[in-house]
């Protein structure tokens, strides 16, 4: 139901919610459909039940039940409020358009009231002003500093410089196979509606086939015109070097077609961990490009479609269920929690404690009790650390899933929520193909005023010091 007209017969949407029956004014109804799937908002007051998308906009749902001091049943239906400011409305059914009058007529309420009251009452609004611009990167990446995308293949890991890799994504379970294609050619899957060539990078480089594919990603780079989808076992990290760190591979040891794939050695931790940084430009032989031009009866595989003109690149992250979207440029790196934290005495309640990230010492903070989740039990956590002005501090999370490209198109400003915790979110990405909703992280919220000026502190001390 759509499109109601303006109440000027008092008629009422008659609905019902905990076995009793309830009205609101016809013309304050844009429409009414199904419980759609819904976004988590942490700390959010207990009527919000989540954002959703409604045709192409993203728009809170409020139990009705729950403004209202009710036992919260199905809540199969929403009723999508005209106004302003629109919101969904979560009820058990809606009935039918009534006159509004007799002794059966449902019962009124004040709806807006009862939105106001949830919705401004939980805290003092916190003022957006203190973030950063939403769509600018925090901080530039320093000259002498390499970004790194660290990934898997068996027991070895290798590299690809940030800049070639547009994104990071999980494999689908249904691949495309190209008949009589390369044993480097994986096959084929749709994204954003245009098709795009898998290659096993496992293949590429001459290594041993895996076969536990659980964590398996797909590394979206461009090489030339061309875009493909690397195959790989899992995602490591993402990582910031000195260019020290980085040695050109020797002579001796470029001799063989995989070797000269790799351009260079990282060495982190004194030596003991090296990992392999990959040159994109030579990773495809030119048979394997032929055979993708052709792409079976002439279809062009090679997907240059692109996305709008302008994009973002965000780095997606999970805590608990949810999922939440933090902007690539103001990540330093995503590092393995340690299995120890180093305690800090006299350190603020908020700080888990100090990780040795490459000699320098970073504070530990975990997001869980900020965004009101549950700690994922028997996984690798992660440590995403965010420069934050002169500040450097890590961030635990469950798990870092994806690298994602958005289109500008996709992102829009965060409902006005004045809730305790909204603030950390000041846009939203609605990608409404994936049927998903991501809260992105404004970085400078991550941390309030008060905790930045505990650790800069702190650090002045010479007890916590940044790269």
């Amino acid at each position: 139901m759509s499109g109601a007209a303006p109440d000027t017969h008092g008629q009422r949407l008659s609905f019902s919610v905990a076995g009793e029956r309830y009205g609101l004014p016809a013309g304050r109804v844009r429409e009414v459909m199904r419980m759609p799937k819904l976004a988590r908002v942490p700390h959010a007051p207990p009527s919000l039940l989540g954002l959703a998308n409604f045709r192409g906009s993203v728009l809170p749902v409020l139990s009705f039940a729950t403004l209202n001091d009710l036992p919260r049943g199905l809540e199969t239906r929403v009723i999508l409020l005209a106004g302003e400011n629109p919101v969904g409305i979560a009820v058990d059914e809606v009935n039918a358009l009534v006159s509004g009058v007799g002794a059966a007529a449902p019962r009124d309420v004040e709806i807006d009231t009862l939105i106001a009251k949830s919705l401004t009452g939980q805290s003092a609004r916190r003022s957006r002003g203190m973030g950063i611009a939403a769509s600018g990167p925090t901080t530039a990446a320093r000259e002498d500093e390499v970004p790194l995308v660290v990934f898997a293949l068996g027991a070895q890991e290798f590299a690809l410089p940030l800049g070639a890799v547009e994104e990071i994504v999980r494999i689908p379970e249904t691949v495309t196979l190209m008949p009589n294609g390369d044993a480097a050619v994986a096959g084929s899957i749709t994204v954003r509606g245009a098709l795009l060539p898998l290659l096993s990078l496992e293949a590429l480089l001459a290594l041993p086939a895996q076969t536990d594919r659980r964590r398996a990603r797909i590394v979206i780079v461009r090489i030339g015109t061309h875009r493909v989808g690397l195959v790989v076992d899992a995602m490591r990290a993402i990582i910031r070097v000195g260019e020290s760190q980085i040695d050109p591979v020797p002579d001796v040891l470029s001799r063989g077609a995989s070797e000269t794939r790799i351009q260079a050695i990282c060495r982190l931790d004194s030596g003991r961990r090296l990992i392999s940084v990959l040159a994109a430009e030579h990773l495809l032989r030119e048979d394997i490009t032929a055979r993708l031009l052709q792409g079976g009866k002439g279809q062009d595989m090679t997907v240059t479609e692109r996305l709008d003109d302008a994009s973002e690149q965000f780095l997606i992250f999970r805590i608990g269920e949810d999922e939440f979207a933090l902007p690539i440029a103001s990540v330093e790196e995503v590092a393995t929690l340690p299995p120890r934290l180093t305690r800090l005495p006299k350190a603020p309640s908020f700080v888990q404690g100090l990780m040795n990230l490459r000699g320098s010492v970073v504070p530990v903070i975990d997001q869980v009790r900020r965004f009101s989740g549950v700690a994922a039990e028997g996984r690798k956590r992660r440590v995403v650390v965010v420069r934050i002005g002169e500040l450097l501090a890590g961030f635990i999370v469950d798990a870092v899933t994806e690298v994602l490209q958005i289109p500008t198109s996709a992102i829009r400003a965060a409902p006005e929520l004045e809730t305790e915790g909204a603030h950390i979110f000041d846009r939203v990405a609605n990608l409404e193909e994936q049927q998903r909703i991501l809260l992105i992280v404004s970085p400078r919220e991550l941390l309030d005023r008060a905790e930045r000026d505990m650790l800069a502190a702190l650090g002045k001390k010479g007890k916590v010091g940044s790269s």
